[in-house]
C-alpha cells in the first residue's frame, strides 16, 4: 500500500487539488442561488447577450 501511495503521489496531489478547486466553484455557485443570484441575466432580456429569442419570457 506505501509503495503504491509513494509511486503515484505526483497524480494524488494533482487529483486533490483539482477536486477542491471543483467544490469550491460548487460551494460559490450554491451560496450566489441562495442569495438569489445566478450566472444568466437579470435584465429581462431586453439587453441579453444572448439575444431575447433565447430567453424564456414566461416568467
Amino acid at each position: 500500500m506505501f509503495a503504491f501511495l509513494t509511486e503515484n503521489l505526483g497524480t494524488i496531489i494533482v487529483g486533490l487539488i483539482v477536486a477542491g478547486i471543483v467544490s469550491a466553484i460548487i460551494v460559490k455557485l450554491v451560496r450566489d442561488k441562495r442569495k438569489g443570484k445566478h450566472a444568466g441575466c437579470d435584465c429581462g432580456c431586453a439587453g441579453c447577450a444572448a439575444g431575447s429569442s433565447s430567453c424564456d419570457t414566461k416568467q
